[in-house]
């Protein structure tokens, strides 16, 4: 049978006391309010720059335009714009890894397909 030490206990709780408010600044900070429109200005920023540097070559209308019509509603339709080709599908990549560097969640990007 264990017998817990109630110094043990005391002074753990003490801790706790003392540290929990202190690791409380070790918090990621909070996102400014308008957190959704900074990221799609981020957003379309590195889309124009993504294009610029990979052509549009390989990238089929309804890619175009679906992506066009995320940037236009503010970067909020989710889940319309559905890479095909090789193209579409390594831009998606691409705006994926800059949108994850740029602190954007990979639940912001507007890549999905329907499945069949």
């Amino acid at each position: 049978m264990t017998r817990t030490c109630p110094h043990l206990v005391r002074l753990a709780f003490a801790a706790g006391l003392i540290l929990g408010p202190a690791t409380q600044g070790l918090a990621q900070p909070k996102p400014p309010e308008n957190w959704p429109a900074i990221k799609c200005e981020r957003y379309t920023r590195a889309y124009a720059e993504a294009l610029t540097k990979f052509g549009r070559k390989g990238l089929g209308q309804p890619f175009l335009d679906a992506h066009e019509a995320f940037l236009v509603s503010g970067c909020s339709i989710k889940g319309e714009v559905c890479p095909r080709s090789a193209e579409e599908l390594n831009l998606a990549n691409v705006m994926v890894i800059m949108g994850m560097n740029q602190g954007m969640a990979s639940t912001f990007m507007p890549f999905a397909c329907p499945r069949a």
